[in-house]
């Protein structure tokens, strides 16, 4: 019995023995990464990488959210071309930002967004921070709206919002509901819809805001109606979480694009506020952006700073300072702030015109459709009403690339092409 168990001892070292190689052959020759399934493609990325490979010579790219001029080239403005000159002869240094950010770059964003007399700056109620762009500005507010803010832990988007908006919060510990916002048979906004949704969402939600020129749908509230809202927010007790990422660039007026932000402070709100100055001042490679909590007052600002802080250091330590140092030549500069608002201006009327052009070159083609909407949406972005399969008509007979959603970037149309445009959004909807 003994020489049977230590033959079968024998065996079993044996049989490990050779079984070792194998198995550590099979694990290099295998992937600690061959579970990892094949994501979805980017809605958007998809449509430009479908577009690069049309031959079409007529084809157009009506996807992108960055502004093209009028020949459909990327933009730098003339006050940042200037700024940037003007900083790279001081000969600054590369080191690191403090942790919130360049103090100069978030007080200027704070006094642009909420008036350089409101109490919010003239108090020191407001706690802003340099973010990376909008994202980055929406992805910490998220985080410490999750980690701070007392009772419902829930915030409710536009529907639809911008299709970045839902995994930042769900990434940040935030759950996601929605109220009604657009109107697919009026291609506007729909107000009544959106009150009672928000009348009816549990006390103490978060309530995402578009501050102007809404992404997607280019459908704002008119000012009367940002009035109601706000009544209706504070009477639920609701907390207002503004993403501002087209101010100056959805009307040309960077004081009438933050006209939701200010009532909402007027009428006793406390805000939390993100920014962006990729379109406003075309530094999208730059992500410059800011993120500002609105408080009680100076001590209590203290206070969450250091918390927002905290939540920075872990995610990326330090934003990066050249876009900063951008906004805050142009903005402290006289010349080159007046500058800007011409470019900011020359955008958003330029913008302005291509609705106006496409909707008259769709009254030309014998359009029996009610295109009001074109130019009564706001900012890049337009809702055109078409279905999925007109999007993918046109797409297939006229190398027009939008999502399937039928959003176009109207900064995408130039004088060149927009009566072609025309005559393709005719051909598949009449």
């Amino acid at each position: 019995m003994m020489a049977a168990t230590a033959l079968s001892s024998a065996a079993a070292t044996s049989l490990q023995r050779t079984a070792a190689p194998i198995l550590s052959s099979a694990i290099r020759n295998s992937s600690f990464w061959s579970g990892v399934e094949m994501g979805p493609p980017d809605a958007i990325l998809g449509v430009t990488e479908a577009f690069k490979k049309d031959s079409n010579p007529k084809k157009m790219n009506l996807g992108v959210g960055a502004y093209r001029d009028d020949k459909g080239q990327p933009f730098v403005l003339p006050s940042v071309k200037k700024a940037e000159s003007k900083i790279l002869q001081q000969n600054l240094n590369k080191e690191y930002a403090p942790i919130g950010g360049e103090a100069e770059f978030c007080r200027l964003s704070a006094v642009l967004a909420f008036g350089a007399d409101s109490p919010v700056v003239t108090e020191g109620k407001n706690v802003t921070v340099q973010g990376i762009s909008g994202t980055g500005s929406l992805r910490v507010g998220a985080a410490f709206l999750s980690k701070w803010l007392p009772g419902n832990k829930v915030v409710y988007l536009p529907k639809p919002s911008w299709g970045n908006h839902t995994p930042i919060m769900k990434h940040s510990g935030l759950d996601v509901g929605s109220y009604r916002y657009y109107d697919p048979a009026t291609c506007g906004m729909d107000f009544a819809g959106a009150v009672e949704d928000i009348k009816n969402i549990p006390e103490g939600s978060i309530i995402l805001l578009h501050a102007c020129a809404h992404n997607p749908t280019g459908v704002d509230p008119s000012p009367e109606q940002w009035k109601e809202l706000s009544a209706v927010i504070k009477a639920k007790k609701h907390f207002p979480f503004f993403d501002m990422a087209y101010q100056g660039f959805a009307s040309g007026d960077i004081d009438a694009d933050a006209f939701a932000i200010r009532q909402f402070i007027a009428d006793g709100h406390m805000v939390l506020l993100t920014q962006s100055y990729a379109k406003n001042m075309g530094l999208y490679g730059e992500r410059a952006g800011a993120l500002t909590i609105v408080c009680q007052d100076k001590e209590e600002a203290a206070r969450v700073e250091s918390q927002v802080k905290i939540l920075i250091r872990p995610l990326y330590s330090n934003p990066p300072r050249h876009g900063a140092r951008l906004v805050t030549e142009v903005l402290t500069d006289p010349e080159l702030h007046a500058q800007w608002l011409v470019d900011v201006k020359t955008m958003a009327d330029r913008i302005i015109t291509m609705r106006s052009k496409l909707r008259e070159g769709l009254a030309r083609e014998g359009s029996s459709h009610n295109w009001e909407h074109i130019t009564n949406q706001i900012g890049m972005f337009c809702f055109t009403g078409m279905k999925p399969e007109q999007v993918e008509k046109i797409t297939k007979d006229f190398s027009v690339y939008l999502t399937k959603d039928g959003r176009i970037s109207v900064a995408g149309i130039s004088s060149s092409n927009v009566d072609y445009l025309a005559h393709a959004m005719h051909m598949v909807t009449k």
